[in-house]
């Protein structure tokens, strides 16, 4: 003898498996089975007018004619349900199916009797679930009345009883309606949502490593070209060029690492020890604070300063062809509240006249998440960037970090 043992949760999977609970259906076999869960659960009020027939009541014209009507009824209605939960049928097409539904609910009463008022039950369903929801308010208890109308003349205390269920079962259709309408924008907006955060990650990405790579393949370049010069007279420093270069790649190897896995936030004070080191190495007369004040400074403010300054500096050695390049970080009060102020002027002219690259539209987007700002343009001395940002406590007007 051998018994089966079934785990709690065996049911609910094999019910969540017919029909995934939550989740849009996934195939056309998902929504059918939707479709008709929706629809037999209402057949139910069918029961009055199938045991009028059977019983035999009726003369066998009146059961023919019955049967027929029925069918007929039960067709319209399955048509207008079924086919509006997926790709809703013209407006005029549905008002037609509605009106024929209660026309015909009021024929076959008239001819058959009290048993089958439950018939407007279905048209109050059919009105909930396709008229527009201002129309659907005045079709249901139009229905409602109907129905009382035609329950006067062939059983007024069957209609008295239905009309709490007609209206009901109307507006809870109007409400279901809804619903579902609500939770398929729902989804679409969270596929938005989710898309947006996709592109603006790629964005990140795309930022963090033409920054990161422009900056440290200029220094590689440079020193390449220094560490050439130097060997046939200068091996040892030469060697220490190429000592520089390999410490060079693997820091940008550690930068780009931690760009791709988001972790990526530059100090302000590295940046400016690296200005430094940039701009030797390209033979830039360099005039750079060595530290800076970030009292109260938030990081995002102090990263997408650092942002900058690498940026500028980049633009500086490859693009400007300066021979001396001044940095200064201010601290400044205006009427927005205390900012922290970067400014790098170079005397160069290489590339004048030509518009902002993907460098400074990059450094733009960074400063305007966190409230930044950036202007940049030439100047009768060269090219000046001033970059600002907010600080986070107020501070003496124009002090020099």
């Amino acid at each position: 003898m051998s018994t089966t043992t079934e785990e709690p949760g065996t049911q609910t999977v094999c019910a969540e498996r017919v029909i995934p609970l939550g989740q849009p259906p996934r195939t056309g076999r998902d929504l059918l089975l939707r479709k008709l869960l929706w629809i037999v659960v209402w057949l139910v009020f069918l029961s009055a007018p199938v045991r009028d027939l059977a019983a035999g009541h009726h003369t066998t014209a009146g059961t023919v004619g019955g049967w027929l009507g029925l069918a007929v009824f039960v067709g319209v209605y399955l048509t207008l349900v079924f086919r509006n939960m997926g790709t809703p049928l013209p407006r005029r097409l549905v008002v037609a199916l509605v009106v024929s539904l209660a026309l015909l609910a009021t024929l076959l009463c008239f001819t058959l009797g009290p048993s089958w008022l439950g018939l407007y039950c279905y048209v109050s369903v059919a009105c909930g679930a396709t008229l527009p929801l201002r129309a659907a308010y005045w079709a249901i208890p139009g229905t409602a009345g109907v129905m009382l109308l035609v329950g006067g003349h062939v059983g007024e205390r069957d209609a008295q009883d239905l009309v709490i269920l007609v209206l009901l079962i109307g507006f809870a259709m109007t409400g279901v309606v809804q619903l579902i309408r609500t939770t398929v924008e729902l989804r679409k907006a969270r596929a938005t949502v989710a898309q947006l955060a996709a592109n603006e990650e790629r964005l990140r990405l795309a930022r963090d490593l033409h920054d990161l790579l422009g900056h440290s393949l200029s220094l590689i370049t440079l020193k390449s070209e220094l560490a050439g010069r130097m060997l046939p007279d200068h091996p040892d420093k030469a060697a220490q060029q190429v000592a520089d270069i390999e410490q060079v790649s693997r820091q940008a190897l550690v930068d780009v690492r931690e760009a791709v896995t988001g972790y990526r936030r530059p100090r302000l004070a590295a940046e400016l020890a690296g200005a430094q080191v940039a701009l030797a190495a390209a033979a830039v007369s360099a005039d750079i604070p060595a530290e800076a004040d970030l009292t109260g400074v938030p990081e995002e403010s102090e990263s997408a300063l650092a942002w900058t300054l690498r940026e500028a500096v980049t633009n500086v050695v490859r693009h400007s062809g300066a021979s001396r390049c001044t940095v200064e970080v201010l601290r400044r009060q205006t009427l927005d509240g205390p900012v922290l102020e970067l400014s790098v002027e170079d005397d160069g002219s290489g590339g004048a006249g030509k518009g902002p690259g993907n460098g400074l539209t990059g450094l733009t987007e960074r400063l305007d998440k966190v409230g930044g700002t950036l202007h940049a343009g030439w100047e009768k001395r060269g090219f000046r960037l001033v970059a600002r940002v907010p600080a986070g406590t107020a501070a003496d007007v124009g002090s020099r970090a």
